[in-house]
């Protein structure tokens, strides 16, 4: 069985937390998903005055020293602001590949960024999909080349929207075969 801990980074909404988690308990029937009672505060170092974003590098390294403290297998960090890696524009999330840590940020995934009007259920139907995804990648999962499957890249929120909350057959039996060795190897 594998472990997750759920770590709010800054200010992020409690019920979206709470049922992101409750539906990656669906996804990942076999773990043990919590979320932590504190909320990491949002790391300002990460901050880029000249691209108004957060370093998703940098706040992963934060949310490193907060896993050393924690027992979890694997940390899923959920934030509200908006993150980039240098060579993108923005990032839904990030992940160690393989590893254990896992970073999504919600603030993209809000309809009202769009111009549409705020929907609870759309935003944790994308904030499932885009934590699903990142912990595939601490899982040792790669990109997935079919377009529903939530191992999929999504470069809009066309494709974000697009793609399932679960994993096609292929990227499902990988994941099956990587708890069944870590099972066998902490027997």
């Amino acid at each position: 069985m594998i472990t997750i801990g759920i770590l709010p980074v800054g200010k992020t909404d409690s019920e979206v937390l709470d049922r992101i988690t409750e539906n990656l308990r669906i996804v990942f029937t076999e773990a043990e998903i919590t979320v932590t009672p504190e909320a990491l505060p949002t790391p300002e170092e990460a901050f880029s005055k000249t691209r108004q974003q957060y370093r998703s590098d940098i706040m992963l390294n934060a949310i490193r020293g907060y896993t050393e403290k924690n027992g979890a297998a694997r940390i899923l960090a959920i934030a509200n602001v908006d993150i980039f890696i240098p060579r993108l524009p923005f990032v839904f999330g990030r992940a160690e590949c393989p590893g254990k840590l896992a970073l999504i940020s919600l603030f993209r995934l809000r309809p009202e960024f769009y111009g549409r009007p705020p929907n609870i259920q759309v935003q944790v139907d994308r904030g499932t999909k885009e934590a699903a995804h990142e912990i595939g990648h601490t899982l040792g999962l790669k990109h997935c080349a079919n377009p529903y499957c939530v191992m999929y890249f999504s470069k809009s929120i066309f494709e974000t929207d697009r793609k399932q909350s679960l994993f096609c057959n292929k990227c499902y039996l990988k994941i099956q075969s990587t708890t069944a060795e870590n099972r066998e190897d902490s027997d």
